[in-house]
């Protein structure tokens, strides 16, 4: 497995915008490449480690919706099916998600995608108990209310 912790991109790099489909340019096909790269074929005990982890959930917290699903989804493919680490960052970005429809004016969608997300992150600590990838349900709960309506 090649370090799963390196990347060419700067510590507080961000991206030029945040990307709002159908209202901003989409950014370059490849500029989250170097990011997505570090999550191929992570181990499982190695994804809190990786830059996909640190700025997908950093994106997250600062509003880039988008641009936290795209360096999140990696790592959730690599987690087994039906494991709490895959429901957790399904949950994860599917928080992402609904920022995203909260940002567009979709407040349906939005509140789907919300209680979605946390519908998986409460069956994914259920299933593997207080922590899970770093994070407690606690510090879900405080990344939710980053995002939430």
């Amino acid at each position: 497995m090649s370090d799963t912790t390196v990347s060419a991109l700067p510590s507080g790099w961000r991206p030029p915008h945040a990307y709002l489909p159908g209202r901003n340019q989409r950014h370059a096909e490849d500029l989250f490449e170097a990011i997505r790269n570090c999550a191929q074929d992570v181990d499982l005990s190695e994804i809190t480690k990786t830059e996909a982890w640190r700025f997908g959930l950093a994106f997250l917290k600062e509003g880039y919706f988008w641009e936290a699903h795209e360096v999140l989804e990696p790592l959730w493919l690599t987690c087994p099916p039906n494991s709490p680490e895959r429901l957790l960052l399904q949950g994860i970005i599917q928080l992402a998600n609904a920022g995203l429809k909260q940002a567009m004016d979709k407040p349906g969608a939005a509140g789907r995608l919300f209680d979605q997300s946390q519908r998986l992150i409460d069956e994914a600590f259920r299933r593997s108990g207080p922590k899970l990838l770093a994070l407690s349900a606690d510090d879900c709960s405080r990344l939710r209310a980053t995002v939430s309506p």
